[in-house]
């Protein structure tokens, strides 16, 4: 929005009226924040009133922008008139439908690789910002946890830095730890640890980084929601958990919220060198969120025999995520891996005294809303052609949240 500076301009108004007139000097606009000038190049400077059809100043490359959050990342920057420049990897078309996030000329492309540092410095030189969204699930023959989230990640911040680049923004992991304590396996989490490690990493290369550290993040294609939805994850009609899932606490947080805390922090003068924890509002049990889960898909006990049940006494069900592993190792089926399950017993802890996504002025989104989860899980209900009368299934009753 924009707001008019008026003053008074009493000896123009007298030539040109006799009366008194008032003249419209300039406009500023709500959404500028007070930036420095960093350089004279017209082609670096802010144009237009805002939205995607300006250019706001900000040239970010996003690496990880083909990921589940680096497209609602890309999208946020777009819409308030960025310059993206897009890193990728592999096919191009896995990247081509982000063209539309930006304007035309505003949406740039460039291959590259991880482990190539020319090509990282070309995507980069120009740029302003960059966000490292770069992140494994599980380890490959070619990458492991320590390749990506550790050494990837301290290449990408010393190459920023080397390139003048003003700030860049990490995402790491909620519970990353050197000491992950063991549920599944017998060392615990790898991927926790090598969050915890690349942390570190960036803060050595980058000192003023922005590191948020998101928990589990649930939205459109996600490996949250879809995770606990998929037919692979259960066993026949039941759901092993570890300790039938009462002893696991979770804070999961809504995508969109998250890639809007990033823009802002982007925005934002005082985050530099900040580290934001990424949580929902509100705190559940596992056991809760999935049988929750269970019935917005109306595969609850009532209708579909659903029941948890401990996994630590279904020697079956490890067999079958170290079967899955090997048929599948690039690609896990049903994202069902020995990291998932390790990870997935592991408390969101939130420090007191660290910063959240409300001190960067984002409203946080309730799972119980229309809008996430219920939406999210309706491709997923039984009997999904099924015409149902108006009132004949129960609306699911939200979970129980600790206070």
């Amino acid at each position: 929005m924009a707001s008019l500076i008026l003053v008074n301009g009493v000896q123009l108004a007298k030539q040109q009226t006799g009366l008194l007139g008032i003249v419209c000097l300039k406009a500023n606009y709500s959404t500028d924040a007070p930036r420095k000038l960093k350089t004279t190049n017209l082609a670096a400077l802010k144009r237009g009133t805002g939205g995607r059809s300006s250019f706001n100043g900000i040239v970010a490359t996003v690496f990880g922008s083909t990921g589940f959050l680096g497209r609602y990342v890309c999208n946020k920057l777009g819409k308030i008139g960025s310059q993206v420049i897009i890193p990728y990897r592999a096919d191009h078309y896995e990247a081509l439908r982000l063209k539309l996030v930006g304007d035309l000329g505003q949406v740039l492309f460039h291959p590259y690789d991880l482990r190539d540092e020319e090509a990282i410095y070309k995507a980069v030189k120009y740029s302003n910002v960059v966000i490292n969204l770069v992140g494994r699930d599980w380890e490959t023959k070619n990458f492991t946890f320590k390749d990506v989230h550790v050494d990837g990640a301290r290449r990408l911040a010393r190459i920023a830095r080397q390139a003048g680049v003003e700030k860049f923004v990490h995402v790491s992991s909620l519970n990353a730890t050197p000491n992950p304590q063991p549920f599944f396996t017998k060392e615990g989490s790898k991927f926790l640890q090598s969050k915890y490690y690349g942390e570190l990493a960036v803060r050595e290369e980058f000192p003023d980084a922005i590191v948020f550290r998101p928990s589990d993040i649930y939205g459109q294609e996600d490996r949250f929601l879809r995770y606990y939805a998929h037919i692979w994850r259960r066993q026949f009609r039941a759901m092993p958990l570890w300790h039938k899932g009462e002893q696991t606490v979770k804070q999961p947080v809504y995508c969109s919220d998250l890639a809007q805390a990033i823009v802002n922090a982007i925005k934002d003068q005082d985050s530099q060198g900040q580290t934001y924890q990424a949580v929902g509002p509100r705190r559940y049990k596992l056991s809760a969120l999935v049988d929750w889960f269970h019935q917005v898909m109306r595969k609850d006990e009532k209708w579909w025999g659903y029941f948890r049940y401990d996994l630590r006494y279904d020697p079956l069900f490890r067999a079958k995520v170290l079967l899955t592993e090997m048929l599948s190792p690039s690609f896990p089926i049903g994202d069902l891996h020995t990291e998932r399950i390790e990870r997935e017993y592991v408390s969101d802890e939130v420090v007191k005294g660290v910063p959240t996504l409300e001190d960067l002025g984002i409203n946080l989104t309730y799972m119980e809303d229309q809008a996430s989860v219920p939406w999210e899980l309706r491709p997923y209900r039984a009997a999904l052609y099924y015409d149902a009368e108006l009132d004949e299934f129960e609306k699911p009753t939200p979970p129980q949240y600790i206070q």
